[in-house]
């Protein structure tokens, strides 16, 4: 990868993808067209000279608390969850790899043979020397979204901030989508998050941010260049923080 063009306003970061986001404009699995284009996204802040680390979910192909996991025993189903995040780690880093970035999985579920097992020394000398590091599994223990995953190894790697991708440009205080009035918040307090009930991250991931002062941007994953825009110190989306 080329060297670090000029300076940014985060040196190592966390983007946390939904599994959603991977469907593209399909209603099933995974949009290869989708991909390519996040895989683009993420090498032009690679070449920024940001480290960068990846928590993909799995709800594009099973989640543990879906309609199609009624009746099944948690556990099990989210070890399904589990396993369908390394799968859509496995997609991306093969979409990162064609466009020449330098990527490692790392699973929290132990499966050597498609994924090395996540050891946090072994993530933070990745990420020094400039790979980017997608961290699948969630935490490898069930009854725990992903959300949190995203925020335990933000910490673990002491991660400057949080940047999740929605499909929406920031946080509102009702779904844009329904309600075309809805309020966009621009700046947020993480109590705010949790009283207003806001959708953002679920309160274990919120309240692990909160307890440890890591802050977090919401803003449109679908939008060309809001990666580099926001690492370039643009106000993009929403910032949480105390």
């Amino acid at each position: 990868m080329p060297a670090p063009t000029k300076a940014t306003a985060y040196r190592r970061v966390l983007l946390k993808l939904s599994g959603e986001a991977l469907l593209g404009e399909k209603s099933f699995g995974i949009d290869r067209t989708f991909t390519d284009y996040l895989a683009h996204e993420i090498r032009s802040i690679v070449e920024l000279g940001v480290q960068t680390a990846a928590v993909v979910g799995g709800g594009n192909i099973f989640r543990g608390v879906s309609d199609s996991a009624e009746g099944m025993e948690r556990v099990s189903a989210d070890h399904m969850g589990m396993l369908a995040t390394v799968i859509n780690a496995i997609a991306l880093q093969d979409a990162l790899d064609r466009v020449g970035v330098v990527t490692r999985v790392l699973s929290a579920v132990e499966m050597r043979e498609v994924a090395e097992t996540f050891i946090r020394r072994r993530a933070i000398r990745h990420l020094e020397k400039g790979r980017v590091v997608i961290f699948a599994g969630g935490t490898g223990n069930p009854y725990f979204s992903t959300d949190t995953a995203a925020a335990l190894r933000a910490m673990e790697i002491k991660a400057e901030i949080i940047l999740k991708g929605t499909k929406v440009d920031g946080i509102y205080d009702a779904d844009p989508v329904q309600h075309p009035a809805a309020k966009k918040f621009q700046n947020l307090a993480y109590l705010d998050v949790l009283q207003k009930g806001l959708k953002v991250m679920d309160t274990t991931a919120i309240s692990l941010c909160m307890d440890n002062r890591l802050p977090i941007i919401v803003y449109n994953l679908k939008e060309k260049a809001n990666l580099k825009r926001i690492l370039q110190g643009e106000m993009v989306g929403t910032l949480v923080k105390e």
